[in-house]
């Protein structure tokens, strides 16, 4: 009897790595930016220095404000136990912002206007509201300014902003790594500052692949999108403060892809892509910068945007340095899926660049706020779901979360950020990030 033949051996199913935490790739990018200290600077104008970043504290020269002033429209009188209501002084003088007083005696008034310097010997300031103004009953009126009677009671110091109440002399009003927005650069000018010390923009060369690419204004031949993540990305790079080189749409052959990555190479210290980083035939990205620098691509425990390429490629020799490290430019693969990439900047690249511009304040604000929906069976990933405030203040999600939908970015306030398996019932207080804290 013949014996039974042996089965061949089932092929091998090939193992996937295990997808990184989000937490644990955030991280590594951050470290991998390294620190902040070594970042070239460069001196501005501070009108123009909106959303740049600190290179040195701003320490004010002055006290501000610089004098004691009135903080509002009124008269300055010599209160040291205060006045009664009723009590009639002759006024002595006026004085308008900008203009230096005479020293004030007691039972004498000063009309003066919001921001005016207290005269010497004056410690309170009557709102003129408070006052009626007639002629003086005295007759010694030779200004012709009149008296005042006083229809409240006064207090010692009331309305006066004291000299360096806002700000003393030789303190720190913005310290290094913090990001100027418009406030900011008010405070720096009320202190003198008319230049700042600021880190270097970051440049950025941008590309995306995909032969099914096409600009708005073309027309749209069958089995072909229009380029939306080339407008996301450069806004967001824009809204950064990044000096953004669009190297535009590249073909998804190797030789092209490596072409543009050398071209992007030689001046920035980023490299930012959308597509091409899956694991179909046409996807050329990784194999290019496999052959043009190094790669570490990872499957991250997200939703939306879990493949995330991550490396560097090589400069040309005697073509500068850049952030990636001598002779080296950063790169950073995003999925090609509009929602996907859009996220995966927020969440992932956004802080790369600000470690990038030696910022401190890298985490976004998070605010706990109820849920108005029903969520019951959780996603594996950790899952950051669009969303919107209801008019009371509860979350709201739209009704499509798929990772191509990019109505549904348009349209939300934030994300809401879910653990992995994690189930909501209304009512249930969310982590909410608003949009506002990511751009």
């Amino acid at each position: 009897m013949n014996p039974t033949p042996a089965m061949p051996p089932e092929p091998a199913v090939p193992t996937r790595a295990p997808m990184r935490p989000f937490d644990e790739a955030l991280q590594q990018l951050l470290a991998a930016a390294g620190s902040p200290r070594g970042r070239p600077a460069e001196s501005v104008s501070t009108f123009d220095a909106l959303g740049r970043v600190l290179a040195a504290e701003v320490v004010s020269q002055v006290d501000v404000p610089p004098a004691d002033n009135s903080a509002m429209d009124g008269i300055a009188v010599v209160a040291p136990e205060g006045l009664a209501a009723g009590t009639v002084l002759p006024v002595r003088q006026r004085i308008a912002a900008g203009q230096v007083g005479r020293a004030l005696a007691p039972g004498e008034a000063a009309r003066l206007f919001t921001g005016a310097h207290l005269p010497a010997g004056a410690d309170a300031v009557v709102m003129q509201e408070e006052c009626e103004f007639l002629a003086d009953p005295a007759g010694t009126d030779a200004a012709g300014l009149g008296a005042v009677r006083l229809r409240a009671e006064v207090r010692p110091g009331q309305w006066v902003r004291r000299r360096g109440e806002d700000v003393a002399a030789g303190a720190v009003v913005l310290p290094a790594g913090h990001r100027l927005d418009a406030a900011s650069l008010g405070l720096a000018a009320s202190v003198g500052a008319a230049q700042l010390q600021v880190a270097r923009r970051v440049r950025v060369a941008l590309f995306s692949t995909g032969d099914e690419l096409l600009m708005p204004g073309e027309p749209l031949r069958p089995g072909a999108i229009y380029n939306s993540n080339r407008y996301t990305l450069r806004g967001l790079l824009q809204g950064l403060g990044c000096e953004v080189q669009d190297l535009g749409i590249v073909p998804d052959r190797l030789d092209a892809t490596r072409a543009a990555l050398r071209e992007a190479a030689r001046h920035s210290d980023l490299i930012l892509t959308s597509g091409g980083v899956s694991v179909g035939d046409e996807d050329h990205v990784k194999p290019a910068v496999r052959a043009e620098g190094r790669l570490d691509l990872w499957q991250i425990a997200m939703k939306p945007g879990k493949p995330l390429a991550f490396g560097a490629v090589r400069r040309a020799p005697g073509e500068g340095e850049g952030e990636g490290g001598e002779g080296e430019a950063w790169f950073l693969g995003l999925p090609g899926n509009p929602v996907a990439s859009c996220v995966t900047f927020l969440l992932l690249v956004r802080p790369f660049i600000l470690r990038m511009q030696g910022a401190t304040a890298l985490a976004p604000r998070r605010f706990l706020l109820p849920a108005a929906f029903r969520r019951e069976v959780g996603d594996r990933r950790r899952d950051f779901v669009r969303a919107r405030l209801d008019a009371d203040g509860r979350l709201v999600l739209h009704d499509n979360q798929g990772s191509g939908v990019l109505t549904s970015m348009a349209w939300a306030d934030g994300l809401v950020d879910l653990a992995p398996g994690q189930t909501v019932e209304p009512g249930d207080l969310l982590p909410f990030l608003p949009l506002s804290e990511l751009t």
